[in-house]
């Protein structure tokens, strides 16, 4: 649900953006999104993690994935952020095809917006699989170690559960 000030917002709010490619040349598609994500009005970068390479998590006839984490501080409303982070995506080729874990020249997720819970038909945060993914925990741990997680707890505990799953750093931050 999303509380009745939203519509009032402007305060300053932190938010964690997640990033990941694996179609294209993923490394500059995580670089080019960053770029735009700082040019949105109402947005300015905090944090911006290493880049990792993954393995996919749907189907293994995709190449791996680039990941990163974002730290921001907004002054936009969480579904206006989240429309802006999708112009992105579609700016970078991604085509919604409704397919989960597919091959994507460019996917960004709202991770955490301040310490909101947030449940709609369009955007669910903290994100549904933010507490078991590696490519998003180790990531978000080398920018916000000490960060809690609303209704998941803290990071650090998080990231200690957490099996690396050939998570690899390929190009530090």
């Amino acid at each position: 649900m999303f509380p009745s000030d939203y519509s009032e917002r402007l305060d300053k709010v932190a938010a964690y953006i997640g990033l990941g490619a694996n179609l294209g040349d993923p490394i500059e598609a995580i670089k080019s999104a960053r770029l735009a994500i700082n040019n949105v009005a109402g947005i300015r970068e905090l944090a911006f993690s290493s880049l990792y390479r993954s393995t996919p998590l749907g189907p293994a006839d995709q190449p791996d994935y680039v990941n990163a984490v974002m730290s921001v501080e907004t002054t936009l409303r969480p579904l206006e952020l989240l429309r802006e982070l999708q112009a992105i995506e579609t700016a970078h080729g991604r085509v919604r095809k409704g397919e989960r874990w597919g091959a994507r020249t460019l996917d960004l997720d709202l991770l955490l917006y301040g310490r909101e819970r947030i449940v709609s038909e369009v955007l669910t945060v903290p994100h549904p699989g933010i507490a078991d993914r590696e490519f998003v925990l180790y990531p978000l741990g080398e920018i916000a170690p000490d960060l809690d997680i609303p209704g998941k707890g803290l990071l650090a505990d998080l990231v200690r559960k957490c099996p690396q799953r050939g998570l690899e750093v390929i190009e530090h931050a």
